[in-house]
């Protein structure tokens, strides 16, 4: 989620670097107050896609989606061209047509040299009465949001499976659209699959499977009735079974794993009530959860009505599905009310990890809430220690980068603690009633930084008078004044840490327990104590590995390959890679470990994973 082509209209690419708030334009905005994204050559400003038709055919020999997508039209500007976002699409060709007529007819057409970021502008001229693009074409098997995945890289080894993933700016790597967050359309999607597969996307669908004992059909219809961003758009396919978890959801994954799944996710429907409790209906009709293969590149995606998610939370005692309670919280802060910009991104994570505590403390206490935040500081502290200054920025300036490189704790964690610093001041109750309010105001709406200031002033002029906003948003590193939670059950775990009784421990015990140790610590008393080396829990395992890379703790060398090699979630991955290639031999054993794994990884990962090798 990435040297900007500034070569399109100044109205839509340009940047001005000016201050945020107080009624001044941000760099997410335009003299008009529209947002300006500067990571797309889409021109919504004069024409705006707002419904999506996808006809694609899924082909696993070629690694390649191919069919045809059509775009409904908003012509603010009858004399502009059509200005969309791709990245290594072939097109065909292009046709264009009246708003409620079949007749296309061929369009002129052209594609830009790629941008290393942005990928390829394409330009449609629009004759004057066109309000239809149908845009035949084919995506590259080096896609960057989709993963192809062969039978053996999935749990059930028989059928190969495919995923995507478009957040940031890679759904223009298999759909071509204006891909910004800015652009929220309706969608409708006709899927052809092998016929023993099953295909899901981030939409209703539109068709029932049939007895369990028959091949499904191969053919299959969803849509999507609110208008969502393009980086929501989602699709599956693969060898995949279902068990209903609650009247509005369910969950998905291959058959030798859905049922650990259902288990573990079992709270869900408690969990929807909670957030509608506090603010407002659940406006997606269903909330099913899909159990992608180890190589997801990240814990959950917010897809709506189908959040993706790893199978590293499948810890058996439901220590880990906070990522459950995030991506559910996602249905409310982020995709129905979206970030405008990538530079806003904290509006999306921010508000959603603020939710997801609130959804923990109503389901299972405040204080596995108040552990859940205080392990998210300290991961935010620690992460600030190695990131420049401009990076600790929660409006940050992403100009010229792929918004990937702002997917850091600064937008989720210092977000968070921004909104619990308001909540801290405005009390509550008065609090929740503003965010009621704020998701009401904005409703399936994308705004930035400057409009929710805005709203923000308005509605709590006497909070923003006390709260210093203006160095949460434009300051690096967490202001003085930030709140800072205290855990009576992870103090617990400090005081017993030499001798400590952990028959009733959790995930975030252990994680609290292990950042305790002394960098002298003796690894081999600890691990013959705990069996860390064997884990199965990712989140502790990760730790533990990371410690004995910097310990040269040989047991663990053999489970550190292993580990690279098994799983492809970014979080993991990441901070072991790092450790690594800190010393030459590390390094060596990094590049050997990757040039073997490298092939299941998702693109994405290898993107983050790659340039530390060089």
């Amino acid at each position: 989620m990435r040297q900007v082509h500034f070569g399109w209209p100044v109205a839509v690419l340009v940047t001005m670097a000016l201050g945020c708030g107080g009624g001044k334009k941000t760099v997410s905005e335009d003299a008009s107050g529209m947002a300006r994204d500067v990571h797309s050559y889409g021109n919504p400003q004069q024409v705006r896609p707002t419904h999506l038709d996808l006809d694609l055919e899924v082909d696993f020999e070629k690694k390649q989606l191919r069919g045809h997508a059509t775009l409904v039209l908003r012509r603010l500007d009858r004399t502009a061209p059509l200005m969309l976002d791709t990245r290594d699409l072939r097109i065909e060709r292009v046709e264009t047509a009246p708003a409620e007529s079949n007749d296309f007819r061929p369009a002129q057409f052209s594609l830009q040299p790629p941008d290393r970021i942005l990928g390829s502008a394409l330009r449609i001229e629009l004759p004057p009465g066109a309000d239809r693009v149908r845009l035949h074409y084919a995506t590259s098997p080096s896609a960057t949001a989709l993963q192809w995945l062969e039978p053996s890289q999935t749990a059930g080894k028989r059928r190969p499976y495919l995923f995507t993933q478009s957040q940031a700016i890679h759904a223009r790597s298999w759909i071509p659209l204006q891909d910004s967050p800015a652009v929220r359309m309706t969608y409708r999607a006709r899927i052809r699959t092998p016929k023993d597969l099953i295909a899901l996307m981030s939409a209703r669908r539109d068709f029932r499977l049939g007895n369990r004992k028959e091949p499904p059909s191969g053919d299959y219809s969803f849509r999507m009735p609110h208008p969502i961003p393009s980086y929501l758009i989602a699709l599956a396919v693969g060898e995949l079974d279902s068990r209903d978890i609650a009247t509005r959801s369910a969950v998905w994954a291959e058959p030798s794993v859905v049922d650990a799944a259902a288990r573990e996710f079992e709270d869900t429907e408690r969990m929807i009530q909670a957030v509608e409790a506090l603010y407002g209906p659940y406006a997606w009709l269903r909330y099913d959860i899909l159990v992608l293969p180890p190589s997801f590149p990240f814990g959950g995606m917010e897809n709506p009505l189908l959040t993706f998610a790893t199978p590293t939370i499948l810890a058996g005692d439901k220590s880990l599905v906070s990522l459950i309670a995030h991506e559910l919280a996602h249905s409310w802060s982020g995709n129905l009310v979206t970030n405008a910009t990538w530079s806003d991104f904290w509006l999306n994570e921010g508000f959603t990890v603020y939710v997801e505590n609130r959804i923990q403390e109503a389901v299972y206490g405040p204080e596995r809430a108040r552990m859940e935040a205080v392990l998210g500081r300290q991961e935010l502290e620690r992460e600030l220690a190695s990131l420049p200054a401009s990076d600790q920025i929660l409006h940050i300036d992403l100009k010229g980068r792929d918004p990937d490189e702002g997917v850091t704790s600064v937008p989720y964690e210092k977000g968070a603690l921004f909104l619990r610093h308001l909540e801290q001041v405005a009390g509550r109750e008065r609090f929740d009633s503003f965010l009621r309010s704020y998701f009401q105001k904005f409703r399936f709406q994308s705004i930035t930084t400057a409009q929710f200031r805005r709203f923000l002033e308005q509605s709590l002029p006497d909070v923003v008078a006390a709260v210093p906003v203006e160095e949460w948003l434009t300051q690096p590193g967490i202001p003085r004044s930030a709140p800072r939670v205290v855990s009576d059950e992870l103090n617990r775990v400090r005081v017993h840490a030499k001798k400590p009784e952990t028959a009733d421990w959790t995930t975030h015990h252990w994680l609290h327990f292990l950042r305790l140790q002394p960098k002298d610590a003796d690894l081999a008393a600890l691990d013959r104590e705990f069996g860390f080396t064997q884990s199965k829990n990712a989140e502790i395992l990760t730790e533990w590995l990371c410690m004995a890379i910097r310990a040269r703790y040989q047991p663990a060398e053999r489970r550190v390959r292993e580990f690279l090699l098994s799983v492809g979630r970014r979080k993991f991955l990441r901070p072991i890679y790092e450790e690594l290639v800190k010393t030459p031999e590390g390094l060596a054993r990094a590049r050997a470990i990757f040039a073997e794994a490298r092939s299941g990884y998702h693109p994405i990962t290898v993107a983050a994973i790659e340039p530390m090798l060089k």
